[in-house]
């Protein structure tokens, strides 16, 4: 026989089933709030890595630009390094070949040193006169001719250092600048120059040592003492082929 509850019960009952579903509308309420904070959170995050991402991608993007810039100003400043030095090279050139053969060939050893007469008697030959000092001077500027500017710096040192008062010192110490030059060694070939003007001012290449100490300036990038320079060869030598060259040059730093 089934026991019947009593009717006093079943208040308390209902009571204990509405509170259960009431907790667990609340628990779900609760999940779903916990849910949607976690959803926020996670799209926080998201918007976050997205935002750095965007901003790395920005920043490299801005270097990629800086160094497509920098490589072209290299690629610039290496091309006009290049003309520079071609140009240094053709007005080198220019000047080195009057001087080729002006030294007298040396006599081979063993070459027969006598003269004949019309009537087959052997005439004494003229003795040649020997010129160590000119031999030497050839020789150091037989590096320049051949371009071996590094060995040409220290043979025309030692020429002019040994022969402070021979004839060819004034070009020697001229030539010694250009090897500075053709080196890129800027502020020793001023230095020749000045010191080469400075003993020599009446030389015919002053013109040219005073263009070259203002491509030298230039080229270690003091562009007003340049212009000042080339400014005073054009005034003092106009007629120059030397200041017709600084004009040019001087208007392609304008």
């Amino acid at each position: 026989m089934i026991r019947r509850l009593p009717i006093a019960l079943l208040p308390v009952l209902l009571a204990a089933g509405c509170a259960s579903t009431t907790d667990l509308d609340v628990t779900r309420a609760q999940i779903v709030q916990q849910q949607q904070r976690l959803s926020q959170i996670e799209t926080k995050i998201s918007n976050d890595k997205l935002l750095d991402m965007i901003n790395q991608v920005g920043s490299l993007q801005a270097e990629v630009a800086k160094l497509k810039g920098d490589v072209e100003v290299l690629n610039y400043n290496l091309q006009t390094t290049q003309k520079r030095q071609n140009d240094l090279y053709n007005d080198l050139d220019q000047r080195l070949t009057p001087l080729e053969g002006k030294t007298a060939a040396t006599p081979a050893p063993g070459a027969d040193s006598a003269a004949r007469t019309d009537d087959g008697e052997a005439a004494a030959a003229p003795t040649p006169t020997a010129d160590p000092v000119g031999a030497e001077y050839d020789k150091a500027l037989a590096q320049l001719r051949n371009r071996n500017f590094k060995q040409a710096i220290p043979a025309l040192k030692t020429f002019i250092n040994a022969n402070p008062t021979a004839k060819q010192t004034p070009d020697a110490r001229y030539w010694l600048g250009v090897a500075y030059n053709a080196e890129r060694q800027f502020q020793p070939a001023i230095d020749t120059y000045q010191r080469f003007i400075e003993l020599s001012p009446t030389h015919a290449r002053v013109p040219d040592a005073m263009r070259n100490i203002g491509g030298c300036q230039r080229d270690l990038g003091d562009t007003a003492r340049a212009k000042s320079t080339w400014q005073q060869l054009i005034k003092k030598y106009p007629n120059s082929d030397a200041a017709q060259k600084a004009k040019q040059q001087l208007s392609a730093l304008k």
